[in-house]
């Protein structure tokens, strides 16, 4: 194995390539990203496994697009699982929020690593969505094919894009990490066995290693006689956008009606982040200058 930068950074995607192959590859490792985007929510263990796996994914397959904006990843479902959205910046800035029904910590499974992903959502869908800084947000919707996040994307990715896509998803719901491989369409194929070799090789990982081992020794360990390029890793960090202005933009959707009606009933406008839970309270005073030309939107009166 030749061409590999050293690296221990902790929170980070590390983008790679097979040489002479159109192959491409990424992984990331989240520890405080995960942990900082779940600690405002006590989510039963089941469903933090399934944030963590869908992060992983969000960042591996934020890191393959030529877009400087978000990937907005969405599983909603009929089950006990209602919906599940992860957020990834092309900076890897990275949020994270799920609704459920039930207590999933009792009885629901009887052992986390039986859980039945169908089971879990229903008749459910998966949203993914690009939202670019400039220009029109593209939106695809699909049922949920698989018995996995990774296999639901992958079969995402095949249908939709045309683009073969192996993931590796991991998270034992205090850290997540995660392998993409990739082989690029309309590439000059020297090597023609190669996608073959190389998905059979990392078909091989463990749960362990993907989740323990930093990038070099993962790669090194998977694809010993492959010529593989590591290149310098990414940071990645939990970042909420959510914003005073936003919710006032939001309210300004529901109405002067609704907006009033709820002063008249509570007093005061009040609504929290599901992502990381910072509270927002709009008083009469607030409410008033939603509805007026060039409002003075406050800037305080956010809080965790």
């Amino acid at each position: 194995m030749q061409n590999i930068v050293i690296q221990n950074t902790i929170d980070s995607l590390s983008p790679f390539l097979f040489e002479n192959t159109a192959i491409r590859g990424n992984t990331v490792e989240l520890n405080n990203t995960y942990n900082q985007s779940l600690k405002y929510h006590n989510y039963p263990l089941i469903l933090r496994v399934m944030i963590g796996e869908l992060m992983a994914a969000s960042a591996l397959l934020s890191a393959t697009l030529k877009m400087d904006g978000a990937l907005i990843l969405q599983i909603q479902g009929k089950g006990a699982l209602k919906l599940l959205v992860v957020e990834c910046s092309s900076n890897l800035e990275m949020r994270a929020t799920a609704t459920w029904d039930g207590d999933l910590d009792n009885g629901f499974f009887g052992d986390i690593k039986d859980a039945d992903f169908k089971k879990l959502i229903g008749d459910g869908h998966c949203m993914i969505t690009l939202n670019p800084t400039e220009g029109e947000a593209y939106q695809g919707i699909v049922p949920i094919e698989g018995d996995s996040i990774a296999a639901m994307l992958e079969n995402y990715m095949l249908r939709s894009q045309q683009i073969d896509t192996k993931l590796y998803l991991e998270c034992d719901g205090k850290k997540a990490a995660g392998m993409l491989l990739q082989k690029l369409p309309n590439q000059l194929e020297i090597d023609i066995d190669a996608w073959n070799r190389m998905t059979t090789l990392a078909n091989t990982v463990t749960a362990d290693e993907l989740i323990s081992l930093p990038a070099e020794t993962l790669l090194t360990r998977l694809f010993a006689e492959e010529d593989v390029r590591l290149f310098e890793p990414r940071s990645t960090q939990f970042k909420c956008s959510c914003k005073r202005e936003s919710v006032a933009t939001m309210l300004r959707m529901l109405g002067q009606a609704e907006v009033d009606s709820v002063l008249a009933e509570q007093g005061k406008v009040e609504v929290n982040c599901d992502f990381c839970n910072k509270h927002y309270a709009f008083d009469a005073v607030d409410a008033a200058a939603l509805f007026v030309s060039d409002p003075v939107i406050k800037t305080s009166n956010a809080q965790h």
